[in-house]
């Protein structure tokens, strides 16, 4: 053999030992890199279920207040009804004139008490809401703005 022959066939054992080394290092670098892309899609994964979370929370929340919202309204109505019906009854078949009276200022009086205690409940149902809102929800969101897993998953 001669020189040229051996330079020849040394650089092709060279190029070939080279080739063999840029491949296994692009088969780490490629198995790492899928390594991180699901380590990113498993990170966004637990902050969008978190956001799912705190959404359905939210929901369950706003239905639970418009739950009471409409029973208490409905509960008021039926008893405005039932009210109205007697002392209406009252009114027109009674035949004492103090008995009629005191009737009307019972009537007034419930009146007043009644529409007092259903403000209330309507009152009570919307300071719990903001409440709930602010003490759960806002907590929840400034975890999830912060993009940090809460400490007991970590």
């Amino acid at each position: 053999m001669d020189i040229v022959s051996l330079l020849s066939l040394s650089a092709i054992v060279t190029s070939t030992g080279l080739m063999a080394v840029a491949f296994r290092q692009h088969s780490r670098n490629t198995r790492t890199l899928r390594i991180l892309h699901s380590q990113r899609i498993s990170a966004n994964s637990h902050i969008q279920k978190t956001r799912m979370d705190l959404m359905e929370t939210r929901n369950r929340a706003r239905l639970l207040e418009e739950t009471v919202k409409n029973g208490t309204s409905a509960v008021e109505k039926v008893h405005k009804a039932i009210t109205t019906t007697t002392f209406s009854l009252i009114d027109r078949f009674s035949s004492n004139e103090e008995f009629r009276e005191n009737a009307r200022r019972a009537r007034e009086t419930h009146d007043q008490t009644s529409d007092q205690i259903y403000r209330s409940v309507h009152t009570t149902n919307k300071a719990l809401h903001i409440l709930a809102d602010t003490l759960f929800f806002g907590k929840k969101e400034k975890q999830l703005t912060a993009r940090k897993k809460p400490k007991d998953e970590q």
